[in-house]
Parts: structure tokens; C-alpha cells; sequence
């Protein structure tokens, strides 16, 4: 029940911002939407009950969203206007739809290379996620810098419910579709880095599993 409640509510309040019939008409220079593809994907099916997101975003404004850590609340503003509309869509409707709701985040980086904390997986790192994926949205401007929140993906085109947020820098490649910024709470991000990791990758002792382990209880939406 709450599930479908969660879809109604998505499907209702982006319907009455995009006007009817939007979702099958043509772009127009009038409105400010972007087509968007979710493909299905069979052979990793969706770890939660979870409706793929209507396939078309809006490229104005921002969305605030809040992970409630076991930590602490973190909120981040996710930038329509950016480059990665469709991933910022796709955040919203999961959170809305209560798919990272009691998960748990499974990798946390402090090397001279990446200090990020990856979430958004919810059987373990890289695996469970929403049954679909989504094309990358990267224009080569792309910087992640501290705060910055940013799509995970396993290669090319494989976006789905995966995320990271960058606690001090990542020096990767421009290959990670940039959706916002933390506008609160990069105070609990610090403790969360403070308690320690556990290594899992051989080559990388500063790589692996949160030495406390690090859940987001609720993730809630606002739009702005």
C-alpha cells in the first residue's frame, strides 16, 4: 500500500506540472522538460518493488533531498537545470517511491586519489539496485569537488540507483553524472569518515566497508 501510494504521488505531481499528455507529445521549446530512457534489465531485476521513473524530467529549478543517516541528516540540492536532469529525476522518484529507505551504504574511500561514500546498492557494493538503468549525462565540465553528489555506475550507460558523495576530492574521470551539491550536513559526512574503514580492496587499504556500518533510515523529497 505504501508503495503504490509513493508511485500515485510521483506520477500525479510531475503529471500536473508537465500539463496532460506531455509524456507522449514531442518536446517543445515551451516547456522545460527533457526526455529521459529507463531501460528495463532483466538479468539484475529491482531489488525493492519499484516503478521505473515517467520518462521525461524537468530541466528547471532544484530538488532538495535528505538522507537521515544513523549519523545525522545530510541534504542535498539536486540541480534540474544541470547537465544530469534525468539522473536527478530518477534520485527524486526512488526517494519518493521509498527505495533507499533502511539501506545500508556499503563503501567509503579516504585515499589521495577519492574520498567519496558510496551508497544507493542494497544487497552490497554495486549490486541491488532498481531493475533499470539510464544513460550517463556528462557534458565534460563535470569537477567533484567536496559535497559534490554524483551518479555511481558500473561502466558506461549502467546508472540506476547507485550514488556517491564526495567527502574531500575525487580525481576520477569525467564519467560520472554530476546531479548536485550538499547544501547540509557535511559535518556528519566528517564523522563518518572519523570512525574508519574497513579494507576490502587489497590495493587500496583506504577502500572498503565503513568500520560502523552507515544506513540511511528515510530519504525524503522537497521540491523547490
Amino acid at each position: 500500500m505504501k508503495l503504490r501510494w509513493g508511485v500515485t504521488a510521483v506520477v500525479s505531481a510531475l503529471a500536473a506540472v508537465l500539463l496532460p499528455g506531455v509524456a507522449t507529445a514531442a518536446p517543445t521549446s515551451s516547456l522545460p522538460i527533457v526526455r529521459c530512457e529507463f531501460t528495463p534489465t532483466p538479468e539484475n531485476p529491482a531489488a525493492r518493488p519499484v516503478l521505473r521513473p515517467l520518462p521525461f524530467a524537468l530541466t528547471r529549478g532544484t530538488v532538495d533531498v535528505t538522507f537521515r543517516f544513523n549519523y545525522g541528516p545530510v541534504t542535498v540540492r539536486l540541480n534540474r537545470a544541470g547537465a544530469a536532469p534525468c539522473a536527478v529525476h530518477n534520485l527524486a522518484s526512488l526517494a519518493l517511491q521509498r527505495f533507499y529507505d533502511h539501506s545500508q551504504c556499503w563503501r567509503l574511500t579516504n585515499s589521495s586519489r577519492l574520498g567519496v561514500l558510496q551508497c544507493g546498492d542494497i544487497y552490497e557494493a554495486e549490486k541491488g539496485g532498481p531493475g533499470y538503468k539510464f544513460p550517463d549525462e556528462v557534458d565534460g565540465t563535470e569537477t567533484y569537488e567536496r559535497g559534490t553528489i554524483a551518479m555511481g555506475n558500473q561502466g558506461p550507460g549502467t546508472n540506476g540507483s547507485e550514488f556517491f558523495i564526495v567527502h574531500s576530492f575525487a580525481n576520477i574521470p569525467k564519467n560520472y553524472s554530476v546531479m548536485g551539491k550538499v547544501v547540509r550536513g557535511m559535518d556528519v559526512l566528517d564523522r563518518i569518515v572519523a570512525a574508519g574503514i574497513i579494507p576490502t580492496d587489497p590495493n587500496g587499504p583506504q577502500d572498503g566497508l565503513p568500520a560502523k556500518p552507515v544506513k540511511i533510515q528515510k530519504a525524503t523529497v522537497g521540491f523547490w
